[in-house]
This record gives structure tokens, C-alpha cells and sequence, in this order.
């Protein structure tokens, strides 16, 4: 007679990892360049002044300076910082 195995915890137990993906800097904190701002599967936020896009649609800052947003909250731009 056909029948399973029992219990089955051996061929279960994988998961793949979180991708931390969101918001990683918000309005009015200070940035360096470099710094990522967000991590996005394409574009929900989009960038604006002084911030770049990576082929992942990862958003960075290009300057240092104070994050602000615009656009009803859609576009992160950094505003540069007077020395």
C-alpha cells in the first residue's frame, strides 16, 4: 500500500533570509555620500537631488547633507550642507 513517511521534519526547515528592504534614512537626518537611503524592489520612492540609483533601484546620497522628501513622500532628495 502507497503511505508517507511520518512526520516529515526532514524535508522541511528552509527558509531564505529577509532582504531588509525600506526606509533606511529619514527626513532631516544627516548623510555622507555613500550612504543608502533606500532598498526597493523598483521605483516607489524615487531620486531626486543629489541622490543616485543603483541597477537594484538601491537609492544613495551623492553629497553630504540633511535628507528631505518630496512629491507627497515619492522623492528622496538630499539637501547639501553649507561648510
Amino acid at each position: 500500500m502507497a503511505h508517507k513517511k511520518g512526520q516529515g521534519s526532514s524535508r522541511n526547515g528552509r527558509d531564505s533570509l529577509a532582504q531588509r528592504r525600506g526606509i533606511k534614512k529619514y527626513g532631516g537626518e544627516l548623510v555622507h555620500p555613500g550612504n543608502i537611503l533606500i532598498r526597493q524592489c523598483g521605483t516607489k520612492w524615487r531620486p531626486g537631488r543629489n541622490v543616485g540609483m543603483g541597477n537594484d533601484y538601491t537609492i544613495f546620497s551623492l553629497v553630504d547633507g540633511t535628507v528631505y522628501f518630496d512629491q507627497k513622500g515619492r522623492r528622496i532628495n538630499v539637501q547639501v550642507a553649507e561648510a
